[in-house]
């Protein structure tokens, strides 16, 4: 499933892309093209759960109960269709799958994680991205395996403030959280002066802040 106007495509129309069944295919001696152990990335240009798709997200599910020996990871900000999209079979959540709610702004921190933190999943992860402005996400980070922040990247993007990055940073340290600073903003302020960046430098810069955190598991 696949929206974006960078890559020429109509953001109004949802569709299957040419990959959809990407993770099932088999090469002619009947191995899977796709190898074991790696991570399958979904609708990270829609939304997994964006109501377009409902026709096809049970061929999803499919794909997912069939291939255990890959982890498929995707984004939703509409966590509160979440009860509505699930397999029968879900139950505490499937291991194979991380969740990862999407929040921007305070209000959606706390309509959409106080939803999140009741959910059975597995895996949960928050992303801050884009970040517009400083928020408490300390109340929802119960059962949160990763925190991302990151800016937008766009000439007209709004400002990210490392000062909000930071707090968001302390929050994770303080529950024993992963962190990631995925990226800067086009625009990033920083000890109180702005910076305009190009979207090539974003990532790389985050990463140059020396600021993730990954604790290591026993």
């Amino acid at each position: 499933m696949q929206s974006s106007t960078r890559k020429g495509i109509n953001t109004d129309e949802v569709v299957r892309t040419d990959k959809f069944f990407a993770p099932i295919e088999k090469k002619k001696n009947g191995e899977y093209k796709m190898k074991p152990g790696q991570v399958v990335y979904l609708c990270f240009q829609s939304d997994f759960l964006v109501e377009e798709a409902d026709a096809w997200r049970e061929e999803c599910w499919m794909m997912i109960r069939q291939r255990t020996d890959l982890h498929f990871l995707f984004l939703t900000k509409r966590i509160e269709r979440f009860m509505d999209c699930i397999p029968p079979d879900w139950e505490n959540g499937y291991d194979n799958v991380t969740v990862c709610c999407t929040v921007e702004n305070q209000a959606r921190a706390d309509e959409r994680l106080s939803i999140f933190s009741g959910l059975s999943i597995r895996h949960k992860n928050i992303i801050c991205q884009p970040l517009i402005e400083r928020i408490d996400i300390r109340p929802y980070l119960s059962g949160v395996e990763l925190v991302v922040a990151g800016g937008e990247s766009d000439r007209n993007a709004r400002p990210l403030d490392y000062e909000w990055v930071l707090w968001l940073r302390q929050q994770c340290m303080e529950s024993g959280i992963h962190f990631e600073f995925r990226q800067c903003g086009t625009h990033f302020i920083k000890d109180g002066k702005r910076y305009t960046l190009a979207v090539k430098d974003l990532g790389s810069q985050a990463r140059k802040a020396g600021i993730n955190i990954w604790y290591s598991v026993s």
